[in-house]
């Protein structure tokens, strides 16, 4: 096997570095076969959310396996920025971390450095499952193959901004819009027309453009995430596995009601 087939690239970076934009989609069920359904329907990338989602460490890693069985890339949002979990979860195979509430330079700096390995970071070496799903080469590639998004969601993010977005190892940006309103006194959601929270994107995207940063943000629906594209995003997320069966059933039953009067 010559060297490049025994490396599993990170087509989201070949996607990005081709400036086409990608479609991810959100997984907070704990459950490797709702996994491996959301994956079979074609999005470019997966994120497995530990953060707000109902998933633990070991139904993660059930979940990039089943992911796996496709060539969707699979990416984590971890609960916080704990070195302890973001190098666990990319000895599980993440090919990408998404990690919340970055508000300094300093924590910018951390949580990139947890993404790669010395000299460039302070990534633990240990791929007990990475090494299989990327490949007998991983360790040697994955400083340039895992993605590091640190997601801007207060008032002090924005303040530090440029700042965040100027260390080096740090692969982009990803707006969480829910608290990023409740920071500026709006109530919590997706998909935002306030004038005051347009701006704010449109000033990260600014920033993201300025400093080569890929840039990924929440979106509740395909339209806005196709504005958010306009606007310089370079993934959008559109639903999640909770969200699409909620909505399901919700259509189901109202058929339903609808028909039998």
């Amino acid at each position: 096997m010559n060297e490049k087939k025994s490396i599993r690239p990170n087509l989201l970076l070949e996607n990005w570095r081709r400036g086409e934009a990608t479609i991810n989609g959100w997984l907070g069920i704990p459950d490797g076969a709702s996994a491996e359904t959301m994956a079979h329907a074609g999005w470019d990338s997966l994120t497995i959310d530990m953060q707000h989602g109902l998933i633990d460490y070991k139904d993660a890693v059930n979940c990039l396996r089943a992911i796996s069985t496709t060539s969707v890339v699979p990416m984590v949002r971890v609960p916080w920025l704990d070195q302890g979990i973001i190098m666990k979860m990319l000895d599980a195979g993440a090919y990408g971390i998404i990690c919340p509430m970055i508000s300094t330079p300093e924590e910018a700096r951390l949580f990139a450095a947890c993404c790669r390995y010395p000299s460039r970071g302070i990534r633990s070496t240990g791929p007990i499952r990475a090494s299989l799903f990327g490949g007998p080469l991983y360790q040697e590639h994955a400083d340039n193959l895992v993605i590091s998004l640190a997601m801007v969601e207060t008032l002090e993010a924005m303040k530090n901004l440029e700042a965040i977005c100027d260390v080096e190892e740090l692969d982009g940006i990803y707006i969480g819009p829910s608290d990023l309103s409740l920071a500026h006194g709006f109530k919590p959601g997706f998909d935002r027309e306030e004038p005051e929270m347009l701006q704010a994107i449109e000033r990260i995207s600014a920033v993201c453009r300025k400093r080569g940063k890929y840039l990924g943000i929440h979106c509740g629906s395909v339209a806005y995430g196709r504005r958010m594209i306009d606007m310089g995003a370079t993934m959008i997320t559109v639903g999640s596995d909770l969200r699409f069966v909620a909505a399901g059933a919700k259509e189901t039953v109202e058929s339903y009601i609808r028909d039998s009067t």
